[in-house]
């Protein structure tokens, strides 16, 4: 098979092939390896490669609706047996998992071939794909450019064309911010749809999930019906649809109501790009017979930001601490911003994460308000384009005052000093719209209806009410069906 052959095909479509028995899963293999080879070298997407297991897995007889079809993971959270999940790390590197996660389980179960991890920052703590470990990956359709975080290399690995659709999480946007950079389509499920398991019952109370980056709605959804069976080591029972994800693709929504905002809950600038990008997602919905008109959830985006960080730090904290730990590492050997971080972390007292870890609710009873008049929300995915790789970098008069804070072990007083708070507008500026999806655990989309002036994917994000992940599939279907996107290449040579 060609590349442009297998270009032409999504993830279902390779299945059917394989299926149909016109083509075997080792040539497809043969082609995505070929096509990471030869475009990785300049987007560095790639964190791992796993030839062996690839090879082994496409010699074998394969069964589920995706097998046969090349596919990567996630190098954070997303534990294969025998090799190591790094999460952005060095020291990781050196730490093999002893057994699979429940949703890796689940993709080689579908008769995914597995051959390789995708590159994240470093416990996927910033707004960029860029590590000390790995260096910068790189958004196939600018190499000036990020493809987001913190499931960046994925995203990168999607739309270079090395695989159709590969493996994600999101716990403040990590599915729909490269979504948006890359130009493809990411489905962020409500909380306790896809399993955290074996080790966690889930991820950053809830905030956190698993899923996929893929350039059809239809990947996305079949992938659902696979992630969104129960776990019955897990804490939730989650509710789902009398019929498949899969058949949301066959019936177009009711016309809907669609609030829409580009104001940044921050209040802090949004690029005319952005604004655009949802004026022009808002036409193509009124076309379609959908009702849309401005308006916004009430709620105190500035708290919500914060609230967010103080218990994103103290995550990060924990896993920073856990890593050491584990691999004997000193604080060196970790990045800069991720100490930083993790240090804001260990300084909040008990009480501060709890009530603000309890405020969540006020904000999920705030979009619990917005839904009972409005269907859905739409905003930008991203306040601006993709961002300029080493953009979210301290400048180095920064930096040297974040290692001499650190040094001298300032504790407390990091939450409240310049510096801390540059780095954390830094890195939740571009990205205002996505965290409210995460800690309300409602399920949010980014749909590519968009590029800017100079060619670059911008997404748009709609986020549903409990249980909408069948009605955001059918909107996506719809809106996919009217502005087809995922024919769209990046330009060549990269």
């Amino acid at each position: 098979m060609r590349y442009d052959e297998y270009r032409a095909y999504d993830a279902v479509g390779l299945a059917e092939l394989v299926a149909e028995g016109d083509v075997h899963p080792a040539e497809l293999l043969q082609v995505a390896m070929a096509r990471c080879e030869q475009v990785d070298p300049d987007i560095h997407a790639i964190s791992l490669r796993m030839d062996e297991a690839g090879r082994a897995a496409a010699a074998r007889p394969l069964e589920g609706p995706f097998a046969g079809v090349p596919f990567l993971l996630k190098d954070l959270g997303q534990d294969f047996a025998g090799y190591p999940t790094a999460s952005g790390t060095g020291p990781l590197r050196k730490v093999k998992a002893d057994r699979n996660s429940t949703v890796v389980q689940r993709w080689i179960d579908a008769g995914l071939v597995i051959f390789g991890k995708t590159t994240t920052p470093e416990f996927g703590a910033i707004a960029v794909t860029e590590s000390r470990t790995y260096g910068a990956t790189r958004n196939p359709w600018h190499l000036d450019r990020s493809p987001g975080d913190s499931s960046g290399g994925s995203g990168a690995a999607v739309a270079a064309g090395i695989v159709p659709m590969a493996g994600a999480s999101d716990g403040g946007g990590s599915i729909r911010v490269p979504a948006s950079c890359t130009g493809l389509f990411g489905l962020k499920p409500g909380r306790g749809l896809v399993p955290a398991g074996p080790d966690a019952g889930e991820n950053i109370f809830g905030a956190s999930t698993g899923g996929v980056l893929s350039r059809t709605v239809r990947d996305s959804a079949v992938m659902l019906d696979i992630l969104a069976e129960p776990d019955l080591g897990g804490p939730w029972l989650p509710w789902r649809p009398h019929q498949s994800y899969a058949a949301a693709m066959d019936t177009s929504p009711q016309p809907l109501r669609i609030g829409f905002t580009h104001q940044s809950p921050l209040g802090t600038k949004v690029h005319a790009e952005a604004v655009r990008a949802v004026e022009v997602t808002a036409a193509l919905l009124e076309q379609l017979g959908h009702h849309v008109e401005p308006t916004a959830p009430r709620l105190d985006g500035g708290q919500l930001a914060r609230d967010f960080m103080t218990v994103w730090a103290a995550n990060l904290a924990t896993k920073l601490g856990r890593a050491r730990r584990l691999t004997g590492a000193s604080d060196s050997e970790f990045d800069l911003t991720t100490r930083m971080l993790g240090a804001a972390g260990r300084a909040q007292s008990v009480p501060e994460l709890i009530e603000a870890q309890e405020r969540w609710n006020t904000y999920t009873r705030a979009l619990t308000e917005f839904h009972g008049t409005y269907d859905l929300l739409l905003t930008p995915t991203l306040a601006q384009p993709p961002l300029r790789i080493g953009e979210t970098k301290p400048p180095a008069a920064v930096e040297k005052i974040m290692a001499l804070l650190l040094e001298l072990g300032a504790g407390a007083a990091i939450t409240r000093t310049p510096v801390y708070r540059d780095l954390v507008l830094r890195n939740l500026a571009p990205t205002p719209f996505t965290q409210l999806a995460n800690i309300t655990g409602r399920p949010a989309m980014s749909v590519p209806l968009h590029r800017t002036t100079d060619g670059l994917p911008l997404g748009t994000q709609f986020v549903g009410p409990l249980g909408s992940e069948f009605l955001l599939l059918q909107l996506a279907a719809q809106l996919e069906q009217a502005q087809p996107w995922s024919h769209l290449e990046p330009p060549e040579p990269m």
